[in-house]
Formats: C-alpha cells, structure tokens, sequence
C-alpha cells in the first residue's frame, strides 16, 4: 500500500501530464502561445532593411485629401506614382468590392437622372469613371489585390486565381486544402479591376488566444481552391514566378521515422514546404508563418500624403503593401510586442521574415524532446523522491527546469525554434507535489501507525519522538542490550479469593495504572501485562544509553507509588468499616542481549522481547520473596550502575540455569547511598535479609527493630515496611533453589 501511495499517484500525474499533452486541449495551446508571446516582448526581432515598405493611408494623409474611402481615381494616381517610382510589386491591402461611390453613372442615379437621359449620357461622357481610373493604373503596374475570404458560403463569388498553384504529396483523400484555414466564400473586389490585376492574394489574418495575430497564413482554402496570402502573391509577383509550389507531408523526402512519430503524437499530418519562386518560407503544417515581431519601426512606413505630394523617399525595387493605420478605419491588430499594430505592418513584417530568413518555426517534431523531458525528469522525480527525500528533488527539478528554460530561450534566440519549457515544467513540478504529498501522506500514515503501536507501551512523549523520526524505529527482530523489569503482586491469589470480581478488577487496575505510569516516565516500554503482572524493558525500540540506571528508577518509584496507594486503600477502608490488607510486590531487574521485535504470528503480533536473561529476570523477581524484599537486581545490571544503594545477597541457584546467579537488593537511589544513614544501616539490612534466607525470622525482626531507630530515607522505610510485612505474613520462607 505505501509503494502504492508514494509511487503510484506522482506515476498516475505523469501518465495523466502526457496524455493531456498529445491530446493538447484549447487551453494547453493558449499556456504555450503566451510563454512565445514573452519570448518576442523580452527579445523582438532585430530590424533589418530590406526592400519592403508600408504605403501608411495614415491620420495626416487623411487630413490632406479627404477621409475614406477616397475616389478611385486618387487611389489610381496613388498606384501610378508607386509604380513610377518604381515599385516592385504594389500589393494592396484593401478590397474594392462595391463600384466608387462618385462614378458618374452613381451620381447621376442618386440626382434621379434615368439612364438614358441625355444629360446622364452627357456627365458619363465627360467624367471618367473613377473604377476605370483605378482599372488603368492597375493594368498599367505590378499590383496584387486583396480579397477576404468568409464563412459564408453564401457570400460573394470566389476570385480566380491569378498564378498557378503545383501540389506535391496529395492523395485522393487528403491534399493541402485539408490542412489550411479553410473558408466558404469570398469578398473580393470588382471583375474589372480582378481582371488586370498581376495577382491576387487573401488578406485574412488569423485571431488566436487572447485576440492576438501570432501567425499569417501563406496558404488558405476557399471551398476546394487553394489560394495564396497577399505576401505570397506580392513575392511571387516581384520574382515574377508563374507557380508557387506546396508540399505536403508524405511527400519523397518529406517523412523521417521520428517526423513520422511525432506526426502520429500530434495528427501532424501537413504542409511540409511553401516554395514561392527561390523562397522557401518555414511554415507550420497548417501553412502558416510564425510572426517574429519587430514592433512599429519608423524606417519601413511611408506615409501615403508623400508618395501624392512627391517628397517620398526612393521606392525603386521595393515590394510595397498599401493599408492603412488610421484608428478609425478598423485594421488595427494585437501582436506579441505591441498591442496595436496595423494589419498591413503584419503582411510587411512576413514579407521581411522570408526575405531575411530571420523567422521562428515551430516543427511538429519539437513535441518529442518537450515529451522526452516530461518523461526523463518526471520518471527520476518518482524514482529519486523516496531516496533523497523533497529538498533534494526540489533542487533537482528547480535544476532540470532552468536547463529546460535555458535551452528553449538558446533555441529561440540562436535558432529561432519554439520549444515549450513551461507545460513540462508545471507537469514536472505537479508530478513533485504527488510525489511529496504521498511521501507526507506515507510519513503521516506511518506516524499513525507509530502512535496506534506503541501508545500502550511508552510514554507519550517518546511515541511523538519516534512518530517525528520513524527512521530510529526498527520494527524488525535484532539483538540488543536491554533491561527487562518483572513486577507481581505477592500473594495474589489469596487476594482474589477474598475479593469479589468488581472488586478485583478495580483494585488490579488501580495497582497497575501508577506501576505503568513509573515505568514509562523513565523511558521503559510496556511489554505486557500478564495477571497481577507487568513485563517491561528499556533501550528499545528508542536507543537508550542509561537503560539499567532507568530501569532502577522505575522501580524505586513503583516502590513509592505502592505506599501511597496503600495508604490509600487503608484510608477507604477504614471508612467502610473493613479490614485493610496492604498490597506488596516484588521487583526483579536483570540486562543482557535479547531479541526484539515484532513478534507473534500473521495474525497478530507484539512488539516484544526474549532471550536468557528475559527469563532471569523473571526468576530473580521470584526470588525477591526468599529474602523479604521487593527489588532485586541481576549482576549483569548492578555491572552497569554506579552510585546505586545496593546489598549483595550473594550467589543463588535458579530454575532452569545450571550456573548460579549473584542477586543484589536494590535499596535506594545514588542519592540515598551518599547519605550517612544507609552507612549506617547497610550491615543491619544485610543481617537481616540473610536471616530472612536462613529462615532465622527472630532474627531479622530483631534487626528491623534496630534499624527502627535509625533515621533513614523514604526508601529505605519503605524497604523495612516490605520486609516486616513479609516477616510477618510468611512467618517462615523457604529457599528456592530449583
């Protein structure tokens, strides 16, 4: 389940993060588009001249002949003079669709003059007809009109296309119409001036995310035509090619294995190459040029009111592109660096990118390393997460992610290739989330588990200190030094023959509340409770240096604790009217190596510990009655005290040892053996717990009543107060030496 948690979920948001990526939602593509958009405002295209040239129809030239749209026959004179100066090609970014508005017949219809009147046949003889003006100078230069293509099948009549248009790679089913914007109708401009025009070519920008002109096709379909973009037949025009040349994907030549890959990854079926005359244009498989935005550059634009006014700048060989920036006439579009730019600036701008070779592509292909990336780096999140833990993969990733950046910004500045470093990033950093919040959510389970284990063994400040550093628990079975501490309640049976279940169950949980309270204040872990007993242990499962010197404190506070409750019952019982029997025990401590761990079956198991010195300790804890004290320790743990006040009752023979163990009687802390009064009673108390051994009972309570009259410590009182009782409920002990 934990392998599941911490490696499934970040391995479930990667394969999620691919899969969102080759299905490239709306939105994705939006997310990449503008991370291009800071690309071009951060660095923008150099300018670099070259022989385009905006005409501007701009404010000032309006101001100076009139406001739009202007009579054919001064757009014609403004045709006349561009070609005069020696344009090119003059591609015009305007539609002239309606006849002009101040045509002598259109006059003389809205004066109400039938058209056969003589005055009408008089007007149309004399004036020239403004629509002819335009035809003449049309005919007369090297212009390329513009026309609209529209949704609206049921719009205006399709224009016919001037050049020729080879196709190289279509199929019966699939050609380049299928991979361009495709349209149904058209708004052209008049037959007459279609028919002496050099070329025609599509003025439609595309508006993607954010209303922002990021590519102009080269390419666009009307119906089953194939037609081109006013700066492809503006260039076709000026090279004087007769054929622009499209290929599509499939193509000889055209389809790498790994083209081919990443085409099945992205549906990239397409145009593969736009040849127009000698250019070559990078497009994507939509046939459409990445805008490599420069910005307005003064050094491009010509106001239109100079070319009139014959103060224009030389315009020899130039390829020009008349339009208008004027805000009022509706053709002013968003670009990456300038939220206002002209529509005729973005055909110039195109027109430069080819010309120059400077432009951005983003192939098809470049799917496959941001995909590689996302796999790479996602796969060594998962792989590292559990290992070097989410400090060290964050400073992995945060690496990865600025080698990423830096390559994309190498490829867009060097190359001039798009690459997407943010998607796989954000996909990256999500897979590093899954993986951290499964490792926080492992961690917590974890720490759960802690606290549901050992809450009944330890204290709880040492189940939040292996809750907070899991790593110090070792949940499977090893050797280790340890205490073991038995405590039993002397004569238990007896009691419970006396007492009725209630009682008895009160009373057991009364005892044994105060006993687990002294042994996990001193850092001991509750094994067990087995009866009247208790088993615990020390230095497991939290390393613990002092474990015997703890073990010793637990036990003199058992001691302590043990009065008090007497004092207790006695109290409640002399207040029911009932006779008081105190409650006596006996300890017995031992150390040693012993196997620790989880214990027990499939089923059900404990966190416990056995060995040969688990069960010596056991015995010596039975042995502690021969002698009429309540705690004896083991030699091995009297080898690991200092300062502890001690009697040596010499060596013993124990059930099931064949060698003979030295017990000790543990008397006080390091605090009672300072004092001078244990000097003074330590002989007495050993006289008198060998008599207890020998069975010589007036002897020991003679030696009692000696120490009687000596100050002593809580300890050491509470020590005699055992030994008398004992005395004097066994009368006579017998030496347990099997």
């Amino acid at each position: 389940m934990m392998y599941l948690l911490q490696r499934g979920l970040p391995a479930l948001v990667l394969l999620g993060a691919l899969l969102l990526r080759v299905h490239d939602p709306v939105f994705l593509s939006e997310i990449r588009q503008r991370t291009f958009d800071i690309f071009q405002q951060i660095e923008p295209r150099t300018y670099i001249d070259t022989p385009v040239r905006v005409i501007d129809i701009d404010d000032a030239t309006l101001q100076r002949y009139g406001q739009w749209p202007w009579p054919r026959s001064l757009t014609g004179e403004l045709v006349g003079k561009l070609a005069k100066a020696g344009a090119r090609v003059i591609a015009l970014d305007i539609v002239f669709a309606e006849p002009d508005r101040t045509s002598p017949r259109k006059a003389t219809s809205d004066w109400g003059l039938a058209e056969g009147d003589p005055l009408t046949r008089s007007i149309v003889a004399r004036v020239p007809d403004p629509d002819t003006v335009l035809a003449q100078s049309i005919k007369a230069s090297p212009v390329v009109l513009g026309f609209v293509l529209t949704h609206d099948k049921a719009g205006g009549a399709l224009p016919k296309r001037k050049g020729g248009m080879a196709v190289v790679g279509a199929t019966a089913n699939h050609g380049p119409r299928d991979f361009v914007p495709r349209f149904g109708g058209a708004i052209a401009s008049l037959p007459a001036l279609q028919a002496v025009a050099k070329g025609q070519g599509s003025i439609n920008v595309i508006v993607e995310g954010g209303a922002m002109v990021r590519r102009l096709p080269l390419l666009l379909a009307g119906r089953d035509t194939l037609y081109p973009s006013l700066v492809s037949e503006a260039l076709r025009v000026a090279q004087k090619a007769s054929t622009i040349v499209v290929k599509s994907s499939g193509a000889a030549g055209y389809q790498a294995w790994w083209q081919e890959l990443a085409g099945r990854l992205t549906s990239a079926e397409g145009i593969a190459e736009v040849k127009i005359g000698a250019l070559t244009p990078l497009t994507d498989e939509s046939g459409q040029i990445w805008l490599y935005d420069s910005g307005r550059v003064a050094g491009r634009i010509v106001p239109a009111w100079q070319v009139l006014s014959g103060t224009a700048p030389d315009l020899s060989g130039t390829i020009l592109f008349v339009g208008t920036s004027a805000p009022g006439l509706v053709d002013l579009r968003a670009t990456p660096s300038s939220a206002v730019t002209p529509g005729v600036e973005i055909h110039a701008q195109i027109a430069e990118q080819i010309l120059t070779g400077i432009s951005l592509n983003r192939p098809y292909w470049t799917i496959l390393p941001e995909l590689g990336f996302l796999i790479v780096l996602g796969s060594a999140m998962i792989a590292l997460l559990p290992r070097v833990g989410p400090i060290g993969c964050a400073f992995l990733g945060a690496c990865a992610m600025l080698i990423a950046n830096g390559a994309a910004w190498y490829a867009f500045t060097e190359r001039g290739q798009l690459f997407d470093p943010v998607y796989p990033s954000l996909a990256v950093l999500l897979v590093f989330i899954a993986g951290a919040m499964s490792s926080y959510f492992r961690s917590d389970i974890e720490r759960r588990s802690i606290r549901a284990a050992f809450s009944h063994y330890l204290a709880p400040e040492m189940v939040e200190q292996l809750a907070a550093e899991p790593e110090r628990l070792r949940l499977g079975g090893e050797m280790r030094p340890v205490t073991i501490l038995f405590c039993d309640i002397r004569d238990f049976t007896s009691i419970s023959e006396h007492t009725s279940p209630e009682d008895l169950t009160q009373l057991l949980n009364r005892f044994l509340t105060p006993m687990t309270d002294a042994v996990l204040r001193h850092g001991g872990t509750i094994d067990k409770y087995i009866g009247d007993s208790i088993m615990a242990f020390w230095n497991a499962p939290l390393d613990d240096d002092s474990h015997a010197r703890n073990a010793c404190l637990a036990a003199l506070e058992m001691r302590r604790r043990l009065v008090d409750l007497n004092i207790q019952l006695e109290l409640e019982a002399e207040a029911m009217g009932r006779s008081h029997r105190p409650l006596r025990m006996g300890i017995g401590i031992n150390s040693g190596a012993c196997l620790v761990g989880n214990l027990g079956s499939q089923q059900r198991f404990n966190y416990s510990v056995i060995g040969d010195d688990v069960n010596l300790a056991s015995r010596i804890e039975g042995l502690s009655k021969n002698y009429g004290v309540d705690i004896l320790i083991g030699s091995a743990t009297h080898r690991l005290l200092q300062g502890f006040a001690l009697i040596p009752l010499g060596d013993v023979m124990v059930k099931g040892k064949l060698e003979s163990a030295e017990v000790l009687a543990l008397v006080g802390d390091p605090a009672t053996a300072e004092s001078g009064n244990f000097a003074d009673i330590e002989p007495i108390l050993a006289e008198a717990m060998a008599a207890v051994g020998t069975g010589d009972y007036r002897r020991a309570l003679n030696c009692i009543l000696r120490c009687r009259a000596l100050p002593m410590s809580a300890d050491i009182r509470a020590l005699i107060e055992h030994m008398d009782a004992s005395i004097a409920r066994y009368g006579k002990m017998t030496q347990v030496t099997e």
